[in-house]
Formats: C-alpha cells, sequence, structure tokens
C-alpha cells in the first residue's frame, strides 16, 4: 500500500512545524467566522450597536435669544403696572439661565417722540433690576435710531438655552422576530423626551452650575471659636434638645 506523498510529508515534519500550522488554520477559521454578514447574513454584534439610550435620542441643546418687547407711549409717565410684571418675570428667567457669560441687553428708542418717556421708563427698569438682584455689569444698555415713531419700544434681549426633544414612535422592527437581543429603536426615547421637556434649566444638560460663594460669616464664627478653645457648634433650646425617656 502507498503512502500519499503530502500526508507522508507533513508526517515527517517536526512537531513545532505542525502544531504552527493547526495554530494558523485555527486562527483563520475563527477570523472567518467573527465577520458578520458573510458566512451569517442574520448575525450582528451587540457592541457595535448603539445600546445607550442618550446616544440614539439625545437631547440636542441650543443658544437662542429670548427677547420682550415694551411699548413706551409718548405720553408715558413710565411703566405700566402690567409692563411691570412682564419685566419682572422677564428678570426672573434671565436669573434661571445659569448661564454666565449671558449678558442682559437693554435697547432704548433714541430720536422719536417718546424720548423723555424712554428715558422715564429706562429709571423704572433701573429700579426692577438692582431689586432682582441682578448685577450692573451684567446689563449693557444702549440707544438706537428710531423715526418719528410715537411708541417705539424699549428692547430687552438675552441668550438662553433651549432643549429640543427627539421625536418618538419609530418602529421599524417586528418585535416578535427579532432574535438579535437588542435595544428596539424606540427605547429610551420617552425618557430622553420627558426629560428634555421638563428640565427647568436646560444649561444643567451642558454642564454643571458654578457654585456660589461660601458664607464667610458662619465660618468666621466657627473659627474664632475654635482658636479660642470654645465649643464650635451652636447651642439648643430645650425644646431642640434630645429627650431620652426614664433619663434624669
Amino acid at each position: 500500500m502507498t503512502m500519499n506523498k503530502s500526508l507522508r510529508a507533513r508526517l515527517l515534519a517536526p512537531a513545532g512545524t505542525v502544531a504552527a500550522g493547526l495554530l494558523l488554520a485555527t486562527a483563520a477559521i475563527g477570523l472567518s467566522g467573527c465577520r458578520p454578514g458573510e458566512e451569517e447574513p442574520g448575525v450582528h454584534v451587540a457592541s457595535w450597536a448603539m445600546v445607550d439610550a442618550r446616544q440614539r435620542h439625545p437631547i440636542v441643546v441650543t443658544n437662542e435669544p429670548a427677547k420682550l418687547d415694551l411699548r413706551i407711549a409718548a405720553n408715558g409717565a413710565g411703566l405700566s403696572p402690567g409692563q411691570r410684571a412682564q419685566a419682572i418675570d422677564f428678570f426672573r428667567r434671565y436669573r434661571g439661565t445659569g448661564n454666565d457669560t449671558a449678558r442682559l441687553a437693554i435697547g432704548v428708542p433714541s430720536g422719536g417722540a417718546n424720548d423723555v418717556a424712554a428715558v422715564r421708563a429706562l429709571a423704572d427698569l433701573r429700579v426692577i433690576v438692582r431689586d432682582a438682584g441682578i448685577s450692573e455689569t451684567e446689563v449693557s444698555v444702549r440707544p438706537y435710531r428710531v423715526g418719528r415713531s410715537a411708541s417705539a419700544p424699549i428692547t430687552m434681549s438675552f441668550a438662553r438655552f433651549v432643549a429640543e426633544a427627539p421625536e418618538c414612535g419609530a418602529w421599524p422592527d417586528n418585535l416578535a422576530s427579532d432574535r438579535r437581543n437588542l435595544p428596539y429603536a424606540n427605547f429610551g426615547c420617552a425618557s430622553q423626551r420627558n426629560l428634555a421637556v421638563q428640565v427647568a434649566n436646560p444649561a444643567d444638560l451642558v454642564g454643571p452650575r458654578t457654585m456660589s460663594p461660601a458664607a464667610a460669616e458662619r465660618r468666621d464664627t466657627v473659627y474664632e471659636k475654635y482658636v479660642s478653645g470654645k465649643i464650635t457648634h451652636a447651642d439648643k433650646s430645650n425644646d431642640e434638645r434630645l429627650q431620652v425617656k426614664g433619663s434624669r
């Protein structure tokens, strides 16, 4: 009985050469099995899909201006009660932007028939701004030229963040026949949309807020007591102390 030449050559080859050949063959088979879409059209690698709802349904945060126009009559003596309420609400929204770089821009009409009334209204606005706790460095007041208009408005604006919610309701696949065990297309969209609609300040989605300055009054008091060797905690009344039944 004669032996095949190729088989005989493999039997007579060194053990290391045979082992290396088997290793290369095994690696080639493994690599060919890891390529989805060629051998098995339905194969899908889970790590290649976006499993995070924040990636599939992102909330888009844009920077848009908020505006308010207050019409000033030529014979006006300042802001009306309704305009005061509008200005207070507008400044409150400005304080809640959380944007440290945002500035409040106020445009005052100049060259029209209501110049004097606009100056009076601006004085009222300055009082409202001060009462709202807004620093003068955050406010920019500039005149703008108008024609012969008798009721040119005082314009106010500031940049704010706006959250745009994703659109939900896409069901492109039949979940009953999907064997990939992956999150479906609409998964997590409702949570993302509710977050975008309900967030009080969209700036929180961009980054954390800056910390407010620490209250130095209490810190100085505690430090002075610590240096002098006194008890640093605050005194409590008998009503605030813990009462244990049966104790003397």
